[in-house]
C-alpha cells in the first residue's frame, strides 16, 4: 500500500481548517485549497489560534505546532495538489459543488491518489461514480470541531475497494481519532440520528410548545446534553442541518424526515446560526440572546 505523506483538503472553512490542523499536527503535509483568499487567510489565523490554545493547554508543544503549521500550505489552485497521496473534499453540503471539486481534482491528483469526501450525508457511491477511480473514493467524515472531537465516520461505497477501507483505517489511527463504520446510506449513523432532533426541536419551537431557551435548557438540565438542541444548531449551522434534513427526506421518502418550515424560513432569511451572527440565537452582543 502506498504510504501516505501529503493530504491535499478542498475547502477552508469551519471542518476543512480543523482537518487541515489534525493532519499536519499528525505529520502530514497539507496543502489546502480554497476558492477565496479571504477564506485561506481566516484559515490560517484560525488554525493558528487553535493550535495556541493547545500549547496553553499543553496538549501540543511549542515545537509541535511551529513544525505543523511549516507543514500547511494555502493556495486558490488546484496545481499545489500535483503530489498528494489524498484528497479530501470538505465543501458545502451541497451535491453539485463536490461534484464540481471531484472534477477539478481528477484533472490536479495523481492517478494513483485516494479521494474522499467529508459529506456529512450525501451518497459516497454517486459521489465516486461520477470519478474515474470509485474504487480509489471512500466518505471520511469527521466531527466538527475536529481538533476536539474523536469520532471520524468511515463510509464505504459500493466500489470502495478494501485496500482503500485498509488506508482510511490507518489514516484514522495516525490522527489519533476513533472510527466508526457507517453503511452508505443518507445521513449515516450520526446525522441520522442527531438531525431529526434537532428538526424535532425546531417543531417544538414553530409550534409553541417552548421557547428557545426552554427547549435548550430542557434538553441540557433534562438529558444532559452539553449542548441544546437549537444551540447546536447554530453552531452546525442551519443551511447546513437543512440540506441534511433534505437529504434524508428525499432519499428516505418518509414524512418523519420532512423540514420544519420555520428550519427553512430561518435559512431564507440568512439566519444560518454563528457563522452569520443570528440564527436561533443573536450573536451580535455580548451575550447570545433568543431570536423568538
Amino acid at each position: 500500500m502506498t504510504e501516505l505523506k501529503k493530504v491535499g483538503v478542498v475547502g477552508a472553512g469551519q471542518m476543512g481548517n480543523g482537518i487541515a490542523h489534525v493532519c499536519a499536527l499528525a505529520g502530514y503535509e497539507v496543502a489546502i485549497s480554497d476558492v477565496s483568499e479571504e477564506s485561506l487567510q481566516k484559515a490560517t489565523k484560525t488554525i493558528e489560534k487553535n493550535m495556541v490554545r493547545q500549547v496553553s493547554r499543553e496538549l501540543i508543544t511549542q515545537d509541535e505546532m511551529t513544525a505543523a503549521m511549516g507543514r500547511i500550505s494555502f493556495s486558490t489552485q488546484l496545481s499545489s495538489f500535483a503530489d498528494v497521496d489524498l484528497a479530501i473534499e470538505a465543501a458545502t453540503e451541497k451535491e453539485a459543488v463536490k461534484v464540481s471539486i471531484f472534477d477539478g481534482l481528477l484533472e490536479a491528483v495523481p492517478k494513483t491518489a485516494w479521494l474522499a469526501s467529508n459529506t456529512s450525508s450525501i451518497s459516497i457511491t454517486r459521489l465516486a461514480s461520477g470519478t474515474d477511480r470509485p474504487e480509489r473514493f471512500i466518505g471520511l467524515h469527521f466531527m466538527n470541531p475536529v481538533p476536539v472531537m474523536q469520532l471520524i465516520e468511515v463510509i464505504r461505497g459500493l466500489a470502495t475497494d478494501q485496500e482503500t477501507y485498509e488506508m482510511a483505517l490507518k489514516f484514522a489511527e495516525r490522527l489519533n481519532k476513533t472510527v466508526a463504520n457507517a453503511e452508505d446510506f443518507p445521513a449515516f449513523i450520526v446525522n441520522r440520528v442527531l438531525m431529526p432532533m434537532i428538526n424535532e426541536a425546531v417543531y417544538t419551537l414553530y409550534e409553541g410548545v417552548g421557547t428557545v431557551e426552554g427547549i435548550d435548557t430542557a434538553m441540557k438540565l433534562g438529558a444532559n446534553h452539553p449542548m441544546g438542541p437549537l444551540q447546536l444548531a447554530d453552531f452546525i449551522g442551519l443551511d447546513t442541518c437543512l440540506s441534511i434534513m433534505q437529504v434524508l427526506h428525499d432519499g428516505l421518502a418518509d414524512t418523519k424526515y420532512r423540514p420544519c418550515p420555520l428550519l427553512v424560513k430561518y435559512v431564507e432569511a440568512g439566519w444560518l446560526g454563528r457563522k452569520t451572527g443570528r440564527g436561533f440565537y443573536d450573536y451580535r452582543g455580548e451575550a447570545p440572546v433568543p431570536t423568538r
